[in-house]
Order: structure tokens, then sequence, then C-alpha cells
């Protein structure tokens, strides 16, 4: 019998799982090219709902944080450049996991699996750098000239869509609760992570007219002070992973018999 066949046998409560996942967070962008890199300590709440034994739909919330400096970067580039930023990632991603194997929490004979995940989300970002001992917001500043006739771009928001893959997977560990693995990318639609996304350095004099002085001194951190340098790169994207450990568990106990799923 199928999972389809004794559907009627389970409850919302039985298909649907609880749980968290503690880890890391790290960024790739203009200020960092390494993985793992500044890996800073991250976690996820999660709610799965199995549709049937190989699908899910999955509901999550993580908090990570993320950085980036030139100045620990090795090429000569980016250490005249100068640049850095933080900044505190709120996430919320809706979306559907699809298993390797047929899976169910307790199931004696599918005892694991790994799977795949692709959702969207809403982060909120909110770019920082350190400025005279202050960390200093950079998205009201417009550092490049958004807003302005100095730029092509207005002001990019500190909500941002995105799209996060992720691989793991699942192993019961009891007839209700199971370990769960992930490692995941975010692709935001933005290119300012980093608030590094123009290929050019905004003219300073006019930037300070329009943005202020603290945007006129932000924008342009090089050592040398060439004010025609390379800032950024539109041709590449900014994106974040998110990896954890974690328990889920089953939140209305098993059915009202055992699955069968095949």
């Amino acid at each position: 019998m199928t999972w389809s066949q004794k559907a009627h046998r389970h409850n919302a409560m039985s298909r649907s799982e609880l749980g968290f996942m503690l880890g890391g967070s790290y960024y790739i962008g203009d200020l960092n090219q390494r993985h793992f890199k500044h890996t800073n300590p991250a976690g996820q709440i999660l709610y799965r709902f199995n549709i049937n034994a190989r699908l899910a739909y999955r509901l999550n919330v993580t908090y990570g944080k993320i950085e980036g400096y030139d100045s620990e970067q090795k090429d000569a580039f980016y250490k005249n450049r100068n640049l850095s930023f933080q900044t505190d990632l709120f996430e919320f991603g809706s979306g559907i996991e699809v298993t390797y194997f047929p899976f169910e929490i307790g199931n004696k004979r599918y005892k694991g699996t790994g799977y795949l995940l692709a959702e969207f989300s809403l982060t909120r970002i909110n770019p920082k750098t350190n400025y005279n001992g202050t960390l200093v917001e950079l998205q009201p500043l417009g550092t490049e000239g958004q807003g302005t006739a100095l730029s092509d771009r207005g002001k990019y928001s500190r909500i941002q869509l995105g799209v996060p893959l992720a691989v793991g997977g699942r192993i019961s560990l009891s007839p209700n609760v199971a370990l769960n693995i992930e490692y995941g990318i975010r692709f935001l639609f933005t290119d300012y992570l980093d608030d590094v996304g123009g290929y050019r350095y905004a003219d300073p004099a006019t930037l300070a007219a329009t943005n202020g002085p603290t945007a006129a001194a932000l924008s342009n951190r090089s050592l040398d002070g060439n004010r025609f340098g390379q800032r950024g790169n539109r041709a590449t994207r900014d994106w974040y992973t998110f990896f954890g450990v974690g328990i889920m568990v089953r939140m209305g106990g098993k059915g009202s018999c055992p699955s069968d799923f095949r």
C-alpha cells in the first residue's frame, strides 16, 4: 500500500515536523572570494510538511552574519581599495524539498535520505562599515551616488528577494526525531550585499554636495586616493551561504499504521 492510499491515516500534525539547525554563514562577493572565510555563527528554525514520502513543503526563518575586508585579501588591488563591510541577515524562506529516497521519521525501512531544496526568500540586509571607530550604515549614504545624477541606479532596498538552493541529509534517530544536515547558497537580486556594485567611483566633490561628506569619505577609501580606479564588478553577483546541523521532531506522532512507501 502506498502513501497516497494511506493518506487518510495521517493527519496534518503527523505529517508536520518542527525543528532547528545551528551552523554558520559566510559570503562570496567583491570583498571576499574565499569559501568559509569569516564564517559566523548562524541558526535556523524550520517547519516541514510532508506531502508524501518524496516531497515536502518547507518554511524557515534564518539568522546569520556576513562580512568582508579588503585589507585581508592577498591581491594588491584589493588591499589598496581598502573597503570593508558587515551585515546581519534576517531571512524568511519558503519552498519545496525533494528527497532522493522515500523517507519518514521512524520508518524502519527508510532510515535516511539525501534531499534537494529550492525556495524563494526575503532577506533583510543592512551593510555597515567601521568609520572612525563607529559602525556606519552604508545604504542611506548612497556611496556610489545612487539616487542622484551621479548614478543610473536608485538606492538599493534593505529587503531583498532571493533564491536559496541547498543539499542536505536526514536520518531517523527515534520514532519521532530525526537528524538534519544541510548546506545551502543564497542568490539575491542585488549586487549590493556588500554595498559595492558600481564599476567606478563617484565624483567626490559632487557626492559630498549631494549625499554628504561621510558618503564621499566612505565611497573611496583607497590607500592611494585614486578616484579613477575600479570600485566594484557589475559582472558578478554577491551571494551568501547557510549550513548547519539540527534536530527535527514530528509534531503529531506516527499515523495510525506504519506507512509503506513504494
